[in-house]
């Protein structure tokens, strides 16, 4: 039996598009307080996982090694747009390590902000591997690579000292084994592994209440945790709902988009965390879905991509796109 109904979009009266999916909404100790969906199934959460990602870069002490603070942090978790703002931060990354842009193995990624995309045509530049939403991902892998004098030029290859950290950071936040038949390759090259929706709410959870962790790494993940509380449009870009979110509830919801319709985040108040993935991969319902969780535990949480009307070219209202009954029933029961 398929994932229900999570988000619909109407035109006139008529249902026109659904979008189909899962969420879970977890204690530390991975009791689901709600949950709609099949959160046994292992997804790929993709980006949405860069905060436990970049936990070997503070505990392996490069972080401080090499003075990054929250600047270099919010963009080690970071899905950024490829301005100015996030290039520079990069860029400092790497020269405090004495390395430049050839060193990132994420490969060459046009601008997301159509503004610094545009910028770049009319300067006559082309992207480089600064402008790959995950360059501050990989600056915080070669950071902890440098800092322990392994191979640079390799540390994205899922058998690097580098990925084998990360690994066993995910197993141990997850609670959950990960071997080769879950692990799949990232758009910027790094390992990626599946992992049940329900753990992943769960590993959110402990990020932010520290339950069941070494006190190195509840003191890390405080750490980056605050970071992009600090730091928030450095997390996304501008009008991105991961950024706005947290610029607008620092301390409140720590969350992170992911590629192909996902969300990961935390409550630290409620002690929950969550994780949502839209079936076919679509951001405009994934962003409702999060946006509608966030409003639940957090009323002045408005504005932030909720149920709207759809207009067309004219200005005409013709619509709306909306979260759909089963979800709907789910929210009123967390509430």
């Amino acid at each position: 039996m398929g994932n229900p109904i999570l988000v619909e979009l109407t035109r006139g009266r008529q249902r026109e598009s659904v979008h189909t999916g899962a969420l879970a909404v977890a204690r530390p100790n991975r009791e689901l307080v709600g949950f709609i969906g099949n959160v046994e199934q292992p997804i790929f959460a993709r980006s949405a996982i860069k905060p436990l990602q970049a936990l070997p870069l503070l505990e392996t002490g490069a972080a401080d090694r090499y003075g990054f603070g929250p600047r270099e942090l919010a963009i080690a978790c970071a899905s950024h747009a490829g301005t100015p703002e996030h290039t520079t931060t990069v860029a400092n990354m790497l020269t405090r390590l004495g390395l430049d842009a050839m060193a990132l193995g994420c490969g060459t990624q046009e601008p997301l902000d159509a503004s610094a995309s545009r910028a770049l045509i009319r300067a006559g530049l082309a992207a480089t591997a600064l402008h790959h939403n995950c360059s501050g991902k990989h600056a915080g892998m070669l950071a902890t690579a440098a800092h322990k004098t392994e191979p640079t030029a390799s540390y994205w290859l899922p058998d690097h000292p580098v990925q084998m950290r990360i690994l066993g950071t995910l197993e141990n936040m997850t609670g959950r084994r990960l071997g080769s038949d879950v692990r799949g390759i990232d758009g910027c090259s790094v390992p990626n592994w599946a992992v049940p929706l329900a753990d992943l709410a769960s590993a959110f959870a402990r990020f932010v209440t520290g339950e069941g962790l070494t006190q190195a790494r509840r003191h890390a993940c405080q750490r980056l945790a605050e970071a992009c509380w600090a730091e928030p449009r450095l997390v996304a870009g501008q009008d991105r709902l991961d950024s706005v979110a947290m610029g607008r509830l620092p301390g409140k919801v720590l969350i992170k988009a992911g590629a192909e319709g996902v969300y990961c985040g935390a409550f630290p108040a409620a002690g929950l965390g969550f994780a949502l993935k839209v079936d076919d991969g679509g951001k405009r319902a994934a962003d409702l879905v999060a946006a509608s969780l966030l409003r639940q535990f957090c009323p002045e949480a408005t504005d932030l991509g909720l149920a709207r009307p759809l207009h067309n070219f004219r200005g005409l209202t013709v619509g709306e796109i909306r979260t759909a009954d089963a979800l709907k029933r789910l929210l009123g029961r967390l509430g």
